[in-house]
């Protein structure tokens, strides 16, 4: 967590010369001078003082890349040289590195292997920078460069429950995100939706769950979720033998990436209640999809399946999920009921930290960490846990201060999210986060005073895969954003620059097509929803609403006031300018403060099913003059469809002549229990 301090650096400024080399993430400090090295015939050979296995791993995986140099015995005869360099009071940090690139060659300095290994994807990165495009020959820009990470967590994440991805691609990503410094990757290994990890004692679970007879996500879902065998007839998904798993995991730790599993329990375990029911709170199979933790034999099962893992998994960390149990069946079950009972606990949610607790007192004695998403922090957290935050930065900033390591993945971090107009991008599971956005997010909390600040370990790219059913529509959320995420983990954020990145990004962008990377075309990007992109002038401004029904806290935007302030809403209904109402009418009274002439009065509402939201089944507009006497301008009515897939954004209002001082601005909720109705400004002209 130390920042890199060199006197140099206070004294000297990043160049325009240092603009227009394309690293990412970016170096802490990089200084280029014009010229480059490109000796007779190119840059050809390479000595290293590694020694042993560091030495020979380093050497293979070099062979591979774009800058396959010859190695020489004699550091006079090679034009880059890899060299330990354990003196320099810089490097407080195993993974940073040093480079020099002069007239004579180029020097790469570090204290560690893995600073010798992220200085080598900055050369490659800088390879040929200097030189016209088709020129042929290895050159490097002549640079130094002083670089060390911010933060010691920078991961990507993939679940492979929703939908099987196979060991050659998770094998092809890791190798992209060993050039952009990536150290972590969390594999989400189990769902409700399959369980995808070989367990030799309980061989039902890959048997009986690793298949289904739907492809499709939602048509697995509306044919009642159940599981097939692998020979069963359209029989789609797959599982991970233990071998596959030590080949990924050896190749990952080749590349300096930790792999982090997650055993998801006690919620989203229906892929384990169904090959197991005797687990579950009712003993039958596809009836609730929580493990029952009153039940002993729970226990004894996820220990025994963590032993498995940790002989597969040679890293601290490991996540055992914790997420959106749903509780309600411990409530109701006599065995959860007497565990209460007997250890004093009154809610259920202290039921779900006294499990989390015993696995966490298991995983300490075995030698582990462990991770979980922030809903463990429910009940009271485990002393010694690790909080995932997903559900915004709140929980993370409670964590941290109060002594807990934390791992930021809110929204923005979301790769399953839409990255452009979502309502013609390929479907995603949340809402709408471009690059820009990403790439903006400081995974660091200013709430946060330093000394909680060094409990953030970093971030990730998270991506579900509800909706992502292919390796190209997997590579289309992943890339381009994944390099934001790297470089708010890598690079100071005085050191970074969205104008520069993005630049950077529409090159790196060619470069991962030309790799075979199917990533989004940033250079067609049509951005944010066009009402988002200024403010609206109209008689309403400034005249804060009176409600019936007040809005959610979950989804307050900027307060009541929210529908007269001008902003519009976003393609992201999580950003702050959507002003939600879960299971009410939206019943707005706006008083002008005189008698205004009136031609028009509308407002905007969003339709998401796979979130829940949904059109208002009729909008109301009246107007009256003295606050009691009303007159009805329209009554728009609207047939709800529950089953559309498609994200709208849709627009109710009147249009005519009158006069009035008071307006009121009727939305009906849709019916559907626990369904939100969401508007972003209720504009009157």
């Amino acid at each position: 967590m130390k920042r890199l301090i060199l006197p140099l650096l206070a004294a000297l400024s990043i160049v325009l010369y240092a603009q227009e080399l394309r690293v990412i993430p970016y170096p802490q400090y990089m200084q280029a001078d014009e010229g480059m090295y490109a000796p007779e015939g190119g840059v050809q050979t390479l000595y290293t003082d590694l020694k042993g296995s560091d030495r020979k791993e380093l050497l293979d995986y070099i062979a591979t890349t774009s800058l396959p140099l010859k190695v020489v015995k004699k550091q006079s005869k090679a034009h880059v040289r890899l060299l330990l360099d354990g003196l320099d009071p810089s490097f407080t940090q195993p993974e940073a590195y040093r480079i020099e690139i002069t007239p004579q060659g180029a020097d790469l300095y570090a204290c560690d292997v893995r600073g010798l290994f992220y200085g080598w994807q900055t050369l490659l990165q800088l390879d040929g920078q200097s030189l016209p495009a088709g020129t042929g020959e290895h050159s490097l820009p002549l640079v130094k460069i002083f670089d060390q990470p911010r933060l010691q967590w920078r991961g990507w994440h993939m679940d492979v429950s929703r939908h099987f991805f196979d060991k050659e691609f998770i094998k092809k990503q890791l190798r992209m995100m060993a050039r952009y410094k990536i150290n972590r990757f969390h594999w989400h290994l189990n769902d409700n939706e399959g369980w995808r990890l070989q367990i030799r004692q309980y061989p039902r679970l890959t048997d009986s769950t690793a298949y289904r007879p739907q492809r499709l996500w939602e048509d697995w879902g509306n044919a009642g979720r159940r599981f097939c065998s692998a020979k069963a007839a359209n029989a789609y998904g797959g599982f991970f033998t233990q071998n596959d798993i030590r080949d990924i995991v050896e190749y990952a730790r080749k590349l300096h990436i930790e792999v982090v599993p997650e055993i998801d329990v006690p919620g989203h375990s229906r892929a384990i209640t169904a090959a197991y029911p005797n687990l579950s709170c009712t003993g039958r199979a596809y009836e609730n999809d929580v493990l029952c933790l009153g039940n002993e034999e729970t226990f004894t099962f996820v220990t025994n399946i963590l032993t498995e893992v940790i002989e597969l998994f040679p890293y601290e960390y490991l996540h055992i999920g914790g997420d959106e149990a749903d509780r309600s069946h411990w409530a109701r079950c006599p065995k959860c009921q007497t565990v209460m009972q007997r250890e004093g606990l009154h809610e259920v949610s202290e039921l779900q930290s006294w499990f989390t607790r015993r696995l966490e007192d298991w995983l300490t004695a075995h030698g582990r960490k462990l991770l979980g998403w922030d809903e463990i922090m429910e009940g009271g957290l485990s002393p010694r846990a690790t909080v995932m935050s997903w559900r915004g930065v709140q929980s993370g900033i409670e964590a941290a201060r109060d002594g807990h390591d934390v791992v930021m993945v809110p929204w923005q971090c979301y790769l399953d999210n839409a990255q452009d107009d979502p309502t013609t991008e390929p479907r995603g599971v949340g809402g709408y986060v471009p690059l820009r956005t990403t790439y903006a997010f400081n995974p660091v909390p200013d709430a946060l005073n330093e000394t909680q600040s060094t409990h953030i370990l970093g971030l990730q790219g998270n991506v579900w895969t509800e909706r992502i059913a292919t390796n190209s529509h997997a590579e289309y959320m992943i890339y381009p954003r994944i390099c934001a995420i790297a470089e708010n983990g890598w690079t100071w954020p005085e050191n970074k620059s969205w104008e520069r990145f993005y630049t950077f990004a529409l090159d790196e962008v060619d470069y991962l097509h030309a790799q075979g990377y199917n990533a989004f075309n940033l250079a067609a990007e049509k951005g944010d929803r066009e009402e988002a992109q200024g403010m609206i002038e109209h008689l309403a401004l400034g005249h804060t609403p009176v409600y019936t029904h007040q809005p959610s806290p979950k989804y307050p935007a900027h307060g009541v006031g929210t529908l007269t302030d001008g902003e519009r809403g976003s393609y992201n209904y999580q950003e702050g300018q959507w002003l939600g109402f879960e299971n009410e009418d939206l019943e707005a009274t706006i008083d002008l403060d005189s008698l205004r002439d009136l031609h028009e009065i509308y407002a905007d509402f969003m339709q998401r099913a796979d979130q829940w939201i949904w059109l208002p089944s009729a909008v109301i507009i009246s107007a009256s003059n003295d606050g009691e006497n009303w007159q009805i301008l329209s009554n728009e009515p609207w047939q709800v469809d529950y089953d559309d897939p498609t994200i709208r954004f849709q627009r109710f209002g009147w249009q005519g002549t009158t006069t009035a001082r008071y307006i009121r601005f009727t939305a009906k909720a849709s019916g559907r229990t626990g369904g939100w109705l969401f508007t972003d400004e209720i504009v009157i002209k």
